[in-house]
């Protein structure tokens, strides 16, 4: 068992977390032999190659900062030419390291390497292209990233397939399924004769993220449903998009099916109280996911949290209106935070109800009383004080990155208007040596 292996090993167990996978120093030992003919590079979206006798097959590329470190590795134990890659999906973390190689198969004459992903991932690139500006603040505020910049530019696959697809490079049978998740583009690879599994994100080491606050629509059943299936397979190695490999076709069956139970639940307790006539308040305080699913290791929700994915249940079948008819054509949010404040005594009534209520533990009405102080005055410095404290206490309470991300940018604004900097040197004076997540 190799020294990754063995740390798999002890994550599976609850003897280790993932947070030594996170920090990248795995890669200090370039490609990882997993099993015969199995390599995988453990980047922040993992890359898996696999040598055949017509050239290399690779399963994701992985992200734009380390498509060199990937090349070089590669190239510390082979120099066979890439043939073919494969996107697990377009996001922007599996999609930048096929480059080098390019530029590789260029300078040497060889054949330019042959990537493959589902046909929604063109468009998907397009709608990048049309809402990088929109995509740059989203992910600098997600990941406490102020300086990331969504990329313009994709290598863009060679071929697309629909449903299901074959290849067979050298002696590798690979065979690729098409599911929706976290994407509507995504890929799975099945290799029968290794009974090996690459999942991408259907599998992450967290509970899955069908959730997320800021992204396009997201896919909890046909999630579920793709996991079903991938746990009937008998794989004995599955290789996820991020996050370590499992080993062993009973821990492969019991992972896979225990995320599709996770993701059943929630989505199955979410149509039904819409069926009853629920509105989205009594939905998302009401569905809860099952505590012995939450304490699995790799169900922890440090990315997303269960009450987004409700959330975006509803969204799918229920649209944006959430029930309340104030909602259905509300008032400016600085209108009615104006009004408030009046009937209070003024915003510095309403930020000293946001701190007494942060101290008594309800955070949830705090971080409301914070925001419509600010709303109401916004260049109040009272109220940026107040705003800056709850969501500082919102964020250190939070386990989700998603939930860190949107807190901690909120006490960012606020702190900027009182120190008179911007929003990035806040951002980048509150996350100075922290490990984040980027892409």
């Amino acid at each position: 068992m190799t020294d990754l292996l063995d740390y798999a090993d002890k994550v599976w167990r609850g003897e280790a977390d993932t947070r030594v996978y996170h920090t990248g120093t795995l890669r200090k030992d370039g490609l990882h032999e997993l099993a015969e003919g199995v390599w995988m590079w453990p980047a922040f979206g993992n890359v898996f190659l696999f040598p055949t006798d017509d050239g290399l097959f690779c399963f994701d590329t992985g992200e734009r900062r380390t498509a060199k470190d990937l090349f070089g590795a590669t190239r510390a134990r082979t120099d066979a030419p890439l043939h073919t890659a494969v996107y697990s999906h377009g996001h922007i973390d599996h999609v930048f390291g096929v480059g080098p190689f390019d530029l590789e198969a260029q300078e040497r004459g060889w054949r330019r390497p042959t990537v493959l992903a589902h046909e929604n991932t063109p468009p998907r690139f397009a709608r990048y292209e049309r809402t990088r500006g929109y995509n740059t603040v989203i992910n600098q505020r997600q990941f406490q990233s102020p300086g990331f910049r969504w990329p313009d530019r994709y290598r863009h696959p060679d071929v697309t397939y629909r449903d299901t697809t074959t290849l067979r490079i050298g002696d590798l049978d690979v065979r690729l399924k098409h599911g929706r998740g976290e994407t509507d583009d995504a890929t799975i690879a099945w290799l029968p004769d290794r009974k090996t599994l690459c999942c991408g994100d259907f599998f992450i080491w967290s509970s899955p993220n069908p959730g997320n606050p800021q992204k396009v629509q997201r896919y909890a059943a046909e999630w579920a449903q793709a996991l079903r299936w991938m746990a009937g397979l008998g794989a004995e190695l599955l290789l996820p998009g991020h996050g370590v490999p499992i080993v062993g076709a009973g821990r492969i069956r019991t992972a896979l099916s225990d995320t599709a139970e996770f993701l059943e639940t929630l989505h199955d307790q979410t149509v039904d109280a819409m069926n009853a006539g629920a509105t989205l308040d009594e939905v998302v305080h009401g569905v809860t996911a099952p505590a012995e699913l939450l304490a699995k290791p790799y169900l922890k929700p440090s990315y997303d949290e269960p009450e987004f994915v409700v959330r975006n249940v509803w969204r799918l079948y229920g649209g944006w209106y959430d029930g309340n008819p104030a909602n259905l054509k509300p008032a400016r949010r600085a209108d009615l935070s104006r009004e408030l404040a009046d009937l209070s005594g003024g915003s510095d009534r309403l930020a000293t109800r946001a701190r007494e209520l942060l101290a008594a533990g309800e955070h949830r009405l705090a971080g409301h009383f914070a925001q419509l102080a600010v709303d109401a005055a916004p260049d109040d410095e009272t109220a940026h004080s107040a705003r800056a404290e709850v969501f500082t206490a919102l964020e250190k309470a939070a386990t989700s990155t998603m939930a860190k991300g949107v807190y901690a940018w909120a006490a960012a604004e606020s702190q900027a208007v009182l120190d008179g900097t911007d929003r990035a040197e806040q951002l980048r004076t509150r996350t100075a040596g922290r490990t984040r997540w980027a892409f």
